[in-house]
């Protein structure tokens, strides 16, 4: 029988030893927000951690100190703005159809609850077959590389990270290129997304191997130089395939400039297994993420298996993002806009950055839609030039914003 200890401090105010997180990863203080002015008058006191006994009685004398977590106001206000932005790109198009009308079609579609739809069948065609599954798609993508987005600059404790650092969107990119170009006559439409997911999974491997060989396990900075340069060659590769079929050179990067025109609710259900696993996993190490930010020997000097947190977490944001490019192509800035956004508006905490970038990157990306399928109606713009268009001066701005901080 393993007997697992317990990461314990001693409290400099009232002596008495008490356990990190009652036994799990992490330092229970690491739970509660705290000012700098509250943090720099208990530092005042001692440079070490307050029992939850002393901590209490110190908020007791009036200092501020709240919990850190998700807002009950953001969390319901994220989900309320996404479901409006769903309802809206159901409705926006050549045909217009109102929201209430969308709403009484939805409920129709529920067991045991009598309501009767007044679309007629051609409307309904166009709510159920054509625009619901593009939304429905466009959401879990958004929602996808958000998510992801911000469990890697919590894992890198990079703030420019996104979900194409090691390799994904080069890995799919060619494995897209061998399915258009070298595929076509076995039906490119129904192999290509698997040959995308292919070849993401490839490519952060690749880097994973690299990066472990030069002495990954230990830090950061050896994967992500890893997964830069598996990027490069691999986009080395996917450059000379073009050039050897040049004649799929508009279709490629049509797939390379990321869309959902044409999807389909196999589509949708392709993705959505990895990306509600990979979702789930990232929701639950919220906490985690937390401490891995605080730096490695932190992290580990109060229980946390760095390792094994860095390696679950970077596998199930790959593994979704993958799934995600598979079935839109590549999307860029989507995973650096919406966690950025939530840091500026809501909280630092992880805790909130992870499950509002869920929410607010499924609407973003839903709304971007929108614009790129009515900007130049009846002609549609690939996404990526929207989400590029918003994602290059918010990047400038979060450039300019750690400059000021440092």
């Amino acid at each position: 029988m393993t007997t697992v200890l317990t990461p314990t401090k001693r409290c400099p105010r009232c002596g008495d030893d008490f356990g990190c997180a009652e036994g799990e990863p992490g330092c229970w203080c690491e739970t509660v927000a705290i000012p700098r002015e509250t943090l720099t008058e208990l530092r005042s006191l001692a440079d070490d951690c307050f029992c939850p006994a002393c901590l209490r009685s110190f908020t007791e004398q009036g200092a501020p100190v709240r919990a850190r977590g998700l807002p009950v106001v953001w969390a319901v206000g994220a989900f309320a703005f996404l479901v409006a932005a769903v309802l809206v790109a159901i409705g926006i198009g050549p045909i217009g159809i109102g929201v209430g009308a969308i709403v009484e079609s939805a409920f129709s579609h529920v067991p045991l609850v009598h309501v009767r739809s007044h679309l007629d069948a051609v409307d309904s065609a166009i709510v159920w077959q054509l625009r619901a599954p593009r939304v429905v798609l466009a959401a879990l993508v958004g929602g996808m590389l958000a998510v992801s987005g911000s469990a890697y600059q919590g894992v890198f404790r990079n703030p420019l990270a996104d979900p194409y650092l090691l390799g994904v969107a080069a890995g799919a990119g060619l494995g897209a290129t061998i399915a258009i170009a070298y595929l076509s006559a076995a039906g490119s439409t129904e192999i290509l997304p698997v040959c995308a997911f292919v070849g993401a999974i490839a490519g952060v491997g690749g880097a994973y191997v690299l990066g472990r060989s030069v002495g990954a396990a230990r830090g950061t900075g050896a994967l992500v130089l890893a997964g830069v340069t598996v990027a490069a060659f691999l986009t080395a590769v996917q450059t000379f395939l073009q050039q050897q079929r040049s004649e799929t050179l508009r279709e490629v990067y049509s797939w390379l400039l990321g869309g959902f025109n044409g999807a389909t609710w196999h589509d949708v259900a392709l993705a959505s297994p990895y990306v509600a696993v990979s979702a789930i996993v990232l929701l639950l190490h919220r906490r985690v993420l937390d401490v891995l930010s605080l730096g490695d020997e932190e992290a580990a000097s109060v229980g946390v298996n760095v390792r094994r947190a860095r390696l679950v977490i970077v596998v199930a944001a790959t593994a979704g993002t993958a799934a995600a490019v598979a079935v839109s192509g590549l999307i860029g800035f989507v995973g650096i806009i919406v966690p950025h956004t939530v840091r500026l508006l809501v909280s630092t905490s992880y805790r909130a950055v992870v499950p509002l970038s869920l929410l607010l990157g499924a609407a973003f990306l839903v709304l971007a839609d929108v614009l790129a399928r009515t900007v130049m109606s009846p002609a549609e713009l690939p996404i990526g030039v929207i989400t590029a268009f918003f994602g290059a001066p918010f990047f400038a701005v979060v450039l300019r914003t750690m400059r000021t901080v440092s």
